[in-house]
């Protein structure tokens, strides 16, 4: 078991700021965000951002590192994980010590190496820009956002999602499956995930919206024509969107009008409006929100 310095454990008590604890815990749920995702979820700037950053890197309460990117693609920036003082802290607020709170350097450093990085990271983003544009928008809200782990404690045993969320804007509210693809899997492996969906719906009754988010027009375009070809396409509310089409450093990311629902050529819609289309939206799952705005 580690040792922690009492006194530095003493004076993080004094340094470390609300918002610096909510990092923490939003860090230590999705396993690693990038410098640009915090500056998006809490910070006027990213040079605000990374000044606080190394701050709580100095002082061991975040660990960091910096990808190495393919020849010509410059620089990643640094992807934040807890460390081992952010650990402890967020364990003696749970009453534990780190180890009953489940954490381990090693373990916790291991997603540098781990070849899920760029998908976690690209789930991660696709919320991240959410909450972006909330913050910009005032009657916008990112209510819910549950990483992987999260969903399959809760689907695990029928369906796997790559993450849950509940999105509000303009009074229209929209809970939904978000299916993050990074182009490695074939177009028929990612089609078999509606037989899953198809059982989870039956199970429990909700046909939840299931989105996904794709890499280029094309991919979209060759997803569309197999997903309409599946069984249960006419059963689930199903939409797709291609990453391709965001421009310009203040586009509103996930939340813009690139959604087309599966059985329609146009026009795309904003991510909330996706509930227009659907004649039988899902019913409002009793679940605990994590409302990121008043967190933050």
């Amino acid at each position: 078991m580690t040792k922690h310095n009492p006194a530095v454990l003493a004076g993080l008590a004094v340094r470390l700021t609300h918002r610096d604890r909510t990092l923490m815990h939003l860090i230590w749920e999705h396993r690693v965000l990038t410098s640009p995702q915090i500056a998006q979820l809490a910070f006027d700037s990213d040079d605000t951002a990374r000044k606080r950053l190394l701050t709580l890197h100095r002082l061991g309460v975040l660990e960091r590192f910096a990808p190495r990117l393919p020849p010509g693609l410059g620089t990643a920036p640094y992807h934040y994980v807890l460390g081992e003082y952010g650990a402890a802290v967020l364990a003696a607020e749970d009453g534990l010590d780190t180890a009953e709170f489940g954490y381990r350097r090693d373990r916790a450093i291991a997603i540098a190496y781990s070849h899920k990085l760029a998908h976690t990271v690209g789930v991660n983003g696709f919320f991240t820009a959410l909450t972006a544009h909330a913050n910009r928008v005032s009657t916008a809200r990112l209510i819910t956002w549950w990483p992987e782990h999260r969903c399959t404690q809760h689907w695990g045993d029928i369906a796997q999602p790559d993450a849950y969320g509940r999105w509000t804007e303009n009074g229209e509210t929209i809970d939904f499956f978000l299916e993050y693809d990074t182009g490695t899997e074939t177009l028929d492996r990612v089609v078999r995930k509606l037989d899953r969906y198809t059982q989870l719906h039956q199970t429990t009754g909700i046909a939840t919206p299931i989105l996904f988010w794709l890499t280029g027009d094309r991919r979209e375009a060759n997803l569309r024509k197999r997903l309409q070809a599946h069984p249960a396409a006419g059963a689930l509310p199903i939409a797709t969107a291609s990453r391709s089409a965001l421009t310009g450093p203040l586009n509103e990311g996930p939340a813009a009008d690139l959604w087309l629902p599966l059985h329609t050529k146009a026009p795309r819609r904003r991510l909330a409006r996706l509930t227009q289309v659907w004649p039988h939206p899902a019913a409002p799952r009793q679940l605990a929100h994590t409302d990121l705005e008043d967190a933050l």
